[in-house]
Parts: C-alpha cells; structure tokens; sequence
C-alpha cells in the first residue's frame, strides 16, 4: 500500500511553530519564546501525540529540524516512549546539502521533491512530518501532503517561524476531526480537498462608487 505524507505541526494561535520544545531549539531571528508549548499542553494534545507515534511510521524532516531531534532524541533514555520509537523508525531528511552529517540510524537523504515522490510511491509506512515549516508549502504545491494535524496553543507569539507562508498554494481543505482539551489547545485535522472556490457572499451590487473602489484597487492607489 502507497504511503501517506501526514503533516503534524504544533502552531501558536498566529501561525508561529518555531521552537515548541525548547528554549533554546532554535533561537535564529531573535526568536525569544522558545519553549512556548510545554506549559500548554493537555489532555487532547497527549492523546494526539501517542496516536501518530503508536503505529507503524517513518520520519520526514526538514534539514534543520532533524539537526534539531538528532542531538536530542539519540541521547534520550530509552525509558522515554517516544525516544524508543524514533530509535527504530527511519528518518527521511529533505535536503539538497550533500554533506549533512546523518549519523542518527537509520537516516536516509532525500535531495528533492522527486525523490520523495518515488519514494511515498512506494509500499510502506506512512511519513510523518514533525516541525519543518519549510516543506509543506513545496509539499501542498506538488500534491504531495495527504493529510495535515494542526495542533492549535493558545498564546500569541508575534513573530517567528510559521506554518504556512506566503508561498504556500491556493488550496481548500477538508477538516477530518477535530478536538479540544481542557487546557485550551484545539486538535484539527485536514486533507486537501482541491481548489480554491470563490463566490460572492451577498448579492453582486453594482454601482458608480462599487466600480470607482474597484478601479482604485486595480490602480494601486486604494
């Protein structure tokens, strides 16, 4: 059976994923927040955590990300659930940097988007991607993603690493499920659903002032 790409991201309530774990995971930008997850969590986002990780499953990682969960998880006790499951899995590294060390076992590069194709062709266990902000823009542009979990905090960080940017395609999407905790976080899960439709929200009112607005906007001067 043809694998899945199922994304899994942790977002604060505008968008940001930087950081989540740690204060110092990834302070690039003058990122101050790190961290911002931990004091947050819940009984919804416990149970969604242990529900990717309990089945059969590979990782999928950005360059930076998996820098980041190769000096942390190797180096966790084996006691720890999650450390004990990433020990086994394999771990696909997105990335066109030719000499990036991959010394955590059984990491595997992947040097682009046909690459990974081929590979999610192929039978096996789904992809699962943590952190990598990078990829899902190139992912949904490419039909690639088939399902996204986007696990909801509820802080504001202002600034910082999002999920999805402005190169990320048009695309509607299809909410799966969803969820809340006692905590506040707010569980989502989506798949692509096609493109983007439009229509008009009331009926169309056409007049002088609706068609001057409109001719100011198209001049850049609105």
């Amino acid at each position: 059976m043809a694998r899945r790409i199922i994304g899994a991201a942790f977002v604060s309530l505008d968008g940001i994923m930087q950081a989540p774990g740690a204060p110092d995971e990834d302070r690039s930008g003058g990122f101050g927040h790190g961290g911002w997850l931990a004091p947050l969590g819940d009984e919804a986002l416990a149970g969604q955590i242990e529900s990717m990780f309990s089945g059969e499953f590979d990782l999928l990682l950005g360059r930076r990300t998996y820098e980041i969960f190769a000096a942390y998880w190797p180096f966790a006790p084996m006691t720890n659930s999650i450390a004990a499951r990433f020990a086994v899995v394999n771990k696909y590294v997105l990335t066109r940097q030719a000499d990036l060390a991959l010394d955590w076992r059984l990491s595997r590069r992947l040097d682009g988007l046909d690459a990974l194709a081929e590979l999610k062709a192929r039978d096996g266990a789904d992809l699962v991607i943590q952190g990598s902000s990078t990829l899902y823009p190139q992912l949904l542009a490419r039909g690639l993603l088939d399902r996204l979990i986007v696990m909801t905090a509820p802080v504001l960080l202002g600034q910082g690493k999002r999920l999805l940017d402005e190169d990320t395609p048009a695309v509607t999407l299809k909410l799966i499920e969803q969820r809340s905790g006692t905590g506040g976080m707010r569980i989502a899960t989506y798949e692509p659903a096609g493109p983007v439709a439009t229509a008009h929200a009331g009926p169309e009112l056409i007049n002088d002032v609706e068609l001057t607005r409109r001719a100011r906007v198209l001049n850049g001067d609105w």
